[in-house]
């Protein structure tokens, strides 16, 4: 486990390395296409004054996108996402509002600095730089970029909150209306269900059980992202996740999913055991085939699935406890995988007539050494 506990830790710092630099490539990009869209209009309005610089203005644009981008890329935006699920709305509105601007003066503070220290020739200490900074504060280019970036900022954690809603790359198919008609598509599908689930209800209570549920959730809510996981729906205490074709398969990332979800749970038994005295010792099934994919609903529009490949990989985890295993798999789906994991084995577990199918489906288990 010391090895696997250390590839999930070296992931998950990749994948949050990952998403602060598109961030700062992003509102990098965006800052310089502002700048370079306003000094257009200046020109082509010739509304340019004579001591205008472009070069020190483009640099200090510059200095500020970066800075933007690093700040709210590492620090800013993951602070706000926390925020928006620990507190109540207008309370982490409040938050983030306060935190954007003590931001956004810090940035601004050393823009201006740079600008004004650059263009008038003036040493950082020097009074006359101090008062044309703070004048700074009160120009047109300040407000109209504070309330921009304002809704940059809100743009961004929309962005971030919908990929942790449904898995990386879900929002781009809303933006292009790919589902807004039904197609078919080639998908694997994991349904993962907690083991003993009604006995751990009845111990802890109705609400216990519901943050013992919520806990099991957000704990696991990194495998899936790092593995390019989509969560389906959360029913009860099984939650359903697909990926697509080119996603799950590539460096068996559908696999992978399950071990590093059992490998979080391993990590935080302690916290589980102090709180519940209890563990969300979990079983999963493999399957992939055709779906029909499309949105559904008018007051509330979500992307839904049909198909019977949902039905048999449901059956497929139901068979878990038969089977005296964790995972069981169609052998379909292990046949699709070019290469597995570390020492990972597929093993045989006979051929079974599936409820409400007409035909046997060939089973299949993992068994796993070293992940690497």
């Amino acid at each position: 486990m010391k090895l696997f506990k250390k590839e999930f830790t070296n992931n998950e710092i990749l994948f949050y390395v990952r998403r602060a630099l598109w961030i700062l490539f992003a509102w990098m990009l965006v800052a310089n296409i502002i700048f370079l869209y306003d000094y257009a209009t200046l020109v082509s309005a010739d509304a340019l004054t004579s001591d205008f610089d472009f070069e020190v203005s483009f640099k200090a644009n510059l200095l500020v996108s970066i800075m933007a981008g690093l700040i709210g890329g590492i620090f800013t935006v993951n602070i706000m996402e926390l925020w928006l699920r620990k507190y109540a709305f207008w309370r982490a509105l409040i938050y983030i509002t306060l935190l954007y601007v003590i931001i956004a003066f810090i940035v601004g503070t050393v823009g201006a600095y740079y600008y004004y220290a650059d263009y008038l020739g003036l040493h950082l200490t020097s009074d006359l730089l101090y008062d044309r900074v703070i004048s700074f504060y009160t120009e047109h280019i300040f407000i109209k970029n504070f309330v921009v970036w304002l809704f940059i900022v809100i743009l961004t954690l929309i962005i971030l909150m919908i990929n942790d809603k449904y898995g990386p790359g879900v929002f781009p198919d809303y933006l292009m209306g790919r589902y807004f008609h039904p197609k078919t598509e080639t998908r694997i599908f994991m349904f993962a269900d907690i083991r003993d689930a009604t006995r751990i209800a009845e111990k802890l209570g109705e609400q216990e059980y519901f943050n013992f549920l919520k806990d099991f959730f957000n704990d696991i809510a990194p495998a899936i992202m790092q593995t390019k996981g989509e969560v389906y729906q959360y029913v009860g205490d099984e939650v359903v996740i697909t990926w697509k074709m080119k996603n799950g398969v590539k460096n068996a990332n559908a696999l992978r999913c399950y071990y590093r979800m059992k490998n979080i749970i391993y990590k935080k038994s302690i916290k589980y055991y102090k709180r519940y005295n209890a563990l969300p010792d979990f079983k999963v099934g493999f399957h992939y085939g055709q779906v029909t994919v499309g949105e559904l609903g008018k007051i509330k529009r979500d992307i839904a699935f049909s198909g019977d490949v949902l039905n048999t990989t449901a059956r497929i985890q139901s068979m878990c406890n038969e089977k005296g295993v964790d995972i069981l798999a169609s052998k379909a789906f292990a046949s699709i995988l070019p290469k597995l994991p570390g020492t990972t084995r597929v093993v045989s577990m006979g051929e079974e007539l599936l409820k409400g199918k007409k035909e046997e489906v060939s089973l299949v288990t993992f068994e796993q050494g070293n992940i690497n």
